[in-house]
């Protein structure tokens, strides 16, 4: 089995990076399910049910989230009927949302998700991830091999430190929020695939997908400035992992980064 995870997708430049490479890539590398953390969609941040519908259109079979999910309420309907996306599975159990999801890949074996938030400076009220993932692994039922983990997390550590706490009892833990894709990505001993960032689907002439030139001035001058998502050097960036859809054991990782050589010059508002 073949799964393609892909990071923090990035405003307009992001969506129309996966429109133009997931499709390829689904065919060329006989790709049978497509994860990706979609919570920075809507202009940078949230995500609207109409983005939803053209993610999951062009290949997208799961959508994880983060800090970001309620930027746009719109989303509150969806959260609460799909069953391709998922809330982070740590935030208090009031808040609206699935803690996993799962979908029947293309080639018949099952693939679960779930989301987690680091604590670490990450400014949120969600419980600690640890033991979250412990109560959502317990309710996954046991016919599903597959399972990916999204640790939406500001710190390293954290990130780390969750892939060995889940070592051989999930396929992968993928690290997303920082925007910056690591070299670490590696199989751990108990057979999951594990990487501390994935990096963004997103223009990288830009301070994590932001205007550069804005960013900067923000900085320099301690004023505040409109943080505009940026347009150019627009890649998709994640991991390919292969597993073994009976033991559900990963036996290869390899980071992926595709420039979108159709990008335009200049985007549009947001839609």
């Amino acid at each position: 089995m073949r799964i393609l995870i892909i990071g923090d997708i990035v405003g307009r430049p992001g969506k129309h990076a996966c429109s133009q490479i997931i499709p390829r890539l689904i065919r060329e590398r006989e790709i049978d399910c497509v994860v990706a953390n979609a919570e920075n969609a809507a202009a940078g941040s949230g995500l609207t049910p109409q983005m939803y519908a053209k993610l999951r259109h062009q290949g997208i079979d799961l959508v994880t989230m983060g800090d970001h999910i309620y930027k746009r309420l719109e989303i509150v309907h969806l959260l609460e009927t799909d069953e391709r996306i998922v809330k982070p599975a740590n935030l208090p159990p009031e808040s609206v949302g699935r803690d996993f999801a799962v979908a029947t890949t293309r080639r018949g074996p099952k693939v679960a998700v779930i989301s987690l938030l680091g604590r670490t400076y990450m400014n949120t009220r969600a419980d600690c991830p640890f033991h979250a993932a412990d109560r959502v692994l317990d309710q996954i039922p046991r016919d599903v091999k597959l399972i990916v983990v999204d640790m939406h997390a500001e710190t390293t550590s954290e990130k780390v430190a969750m892939g060995w706490y889940l070592n051989g009892r999930v396929t992968a833990v993928v690290g997303t929020h920082t925007h910056i894709p690591t070299a670490d990505e590696r199989i751990l001993p108990g057979g999951t695939a594990y990487i501390t960032d994935l990096g963004m689907t997103g223009p990288y002439n830009s301070v994590l997908g932001r205007d550069k030139d804005r960013v900067l001035r923000s900085l320099v001058t301690g004023m505040p400035h409109p943080y505009d998502v940026a347009h150019d050097d627009v890649h998709l960036s994640g991991v390919l992992v292969e597993a073994d859809s009976t033991s559900g054991r990963a036996v290869r990782i390899e980071r992926v980064w595709v420039k979108d050589e159709s990008s335009p010059a200049v985007f549009g508002a947001d839609e």
